[in-house]
């Protein structure tokens, strides 16, 4: 074979590996789309769903990429299997199509590396759209957003954005309100949403003080999110982060408690429909057992039944602390006011009267879990990046070490430490040191798997696990990071700061705690700051 040939060869397997990405990229939209509440499952989801689960299958095939056809043929047999159930997923379904969607995230593609090695960032293919006055502020956006591989258009001229919107609906739009002219940010923003741009998040700017009047504005016209006075990239650069990310979410989870064993069967098939996973309960004395087998996001009661009322198990259920917080929603025939407020009153969040559509059930079901996911999530994140805080990831990694231990699968656990990080804080001002902190929080979060976990173990220093990662892949992994990030220029009043960051490495290896991996990972990382610091270093290799 020719030199020339072997280019074209390579050159055609990389095609084909990236057409593995974008279709493992769509088979997770189209199910992230379900648990979002962009769809509801039926013939044509299905449809869809057989379609982009089979080109995937057949895209691995050609790059003989043998675990992503493994995931596909399991997706394949889950949705055929549906499919004999009158299109209807059941929650065992949604279960397997959920774990084998999180090993598609774990296979995912490696950029620059060999084609049966590669990962991508699973990010949406779309572009970003900046729409500012300030030129300068435009170009710095800009330039940060493209070293985090996104594709970015910069518009200095409304009659360019609109043909280029005609041609190509952006992910995120980040635009002035004052853009070209007093507020035709905000006309322009209407007009493009006569167009269909209602998926298009918009980011609106004001460089003159906030005020309720220009919030009311900016949400009138359809925008997500509102910032004004000092432009602060950092703020946009997270929020452009999560519109665009492919999230790691567990599918809802809902106990139905009924003891009309027809009336729980057609609760669990609303909810299934919209990919919640339910389990029912005809019996309520059995709820305390079911609450902590099963781990419930919410759970559905009636206000009659057989063995004990509603209002008694609701008692029973908020004496215990651990399920203080758990939202609960009665879903009963009663439509006495009085009886309804009463009922409410001892600790549950909504009343839903029978018959309910299933629109408004599975709403009201999605608003309670988001909230109370989210409350939850604020207690294990740090404040200012959003990672996982110290102790939390430290029980991830626990977590973890035992399921590897069980699948004996690789694992790598990574710790990383900004350098000369005082003298960024001494010379710039302790703002200057947020942005740089956030900066690296918001790359890793970028550059790593969704299945990839995330820590600020404390100060300017980090701690990542990765699953299914031996310590060779973990290194070229985290050693790519680490000469991109020494790239980015954070601004500050005196100029623009540069920072660089050293890392340890240590793989799991079937045996030690993980006491033990953050202490070997530590040895390994302050070896790297011996060593010159701006390197990665594994503990095998210092041994």
């Amino acid at each position: 074979m020719t030199g020339n040939q072997t280019h074209n060869l390579q050159h055609l397997k990389q095609y084909f590996a990236q057409q593995v990405v974008d279709q493992a990229r769509l088979v997770l939209v189209q199910w992230q789309n379900l648990n979002n509440g962009r769809a509801q499952w039926g013939a044509q989801e299905q449809l869809n769903m057989q379609d982009a689960v089979q080109r995937l299958f057949d895209c691995a095939e050609r790059v003989e990429q043998s675990a992503y056809m493994h995931i596909a043929q399991g997706l394949i047999d889950v949705l055929i299997t549906t499919e004999h159930n009158n299109n209807r997923l059941t929650s065992h379904a949604i279960e397997r199509i959920t774990q084998l969607l999180q090993e598609l995230l774990r296979t995912g593609l490696r950029q620059g590396e060999q084609v049966d090695q590669v990962f991508l960032p699973m990010l949406l293919r779309q572009p970003i759209y900046i729409a500012l006055r300030c030129a300068e502020s435009a170009a710095d956006l800009a330039e940060q957003l493209r070293y985090l591989s996104f594709q970015v258009e910069v518009f200095t001229d409304a009659a360019e954005l609109l043909r280029l919107f005609a041609q190509r609906q952006p992910a995120v739009m980040i635009i002035d309100i004052d853009f070209v002219a007093w507020r035709y940010g905000l006309q322009l923003v209407e007009q493009l949403k006569q167009w269909g741009s209602s998926r298009v998040s918009v980011f609106f700017y004001s460089q003159a003080d906030e005020c309720m009047t220009l919030q009311l504005a900016a949400i009138r016209a359809g925008g997500q999110a509102f910032a004004s006075g000092a432009f602060d990239i950092t703020s946009v650069m997270d929020k452009v982060e999560e519109w665009t990310t492919i999230a790691r979410t567990e599918p809802y989870r809902v106990l139905v408690v009924d003891s009309c064993a027809v009336q729980a069967s057609i609760t669990e098939q609303m909810l299934n429909a919209a990919g919640i996973i339910t389990r029912m309960l005809t019996n309520p004395t059995q709820a305390l057992t079911q609450l902590l087998d099963f781990d419930p996001d919410l759970v559905i009661l009636d206000l009659y039944m057989t063995e004990c009322s509603g209002l008694e198990l609701a008692k029973v259920i908020r004496y215990h602390d651990r399920f203080v917080g758990m939202p609960m929603i009665y879903l009963s025939a009663e439509d006495d006011i009085d009886k309804q407020l009463d009922a409410l009153s001892e600790g549950a969040d909504d009343f839903l009267i029978k018959p309910v559509q299933a629109q408004h059930l599975i709403t009201a079901v999605r608003h309670r879990i988001a909230r109370a996911r989210h409350l939850k999530s604020r207690i294990v994140r740090d404040g200012l990046t959003g990672l996982f805080n110290h102790s939390h990831i430290l029980q991830l990694l626990d977590d973890e070490r035992s399921r590897t231990h069980k699948t004996r699968q690789a694992l790598s656990f990574v710790m990383l430490d900004i350098d000369h990080f005082k003298q960024v804080n001494d010379t710039y001002g302790h703002l200057v040191g947020d942005k740089v902190i956030k900066g690296l929080a918001l790359f890793l979060k970028q550059r790593l798997r969704r299945t990839d976990s995330i820590g600020r173990y404390g100060g300017e220093e980090f701690a990542v696990i990765l699953p299914d990662t031996n310590a060779q892949a973990a290194a070229k992994v985290i050693n790519a990071i680490r000469q991109r990030f020494a790239e980015i220029r954070f601004p500050a009043q005196q100029g623009e700061v540069v920072c660089t960051f050293s890392a340890g490495i240590v793989e799991y290896d079937g045996q030690i705690d993980s006491t033990r991996l953050v202490l070997l990972a530590d040895q390994a990382l302050y070896a790297g700051k011996h060593a010159g610091r701006n390197c990665v270093k594994v503990y095998r290799e210092l041994r």
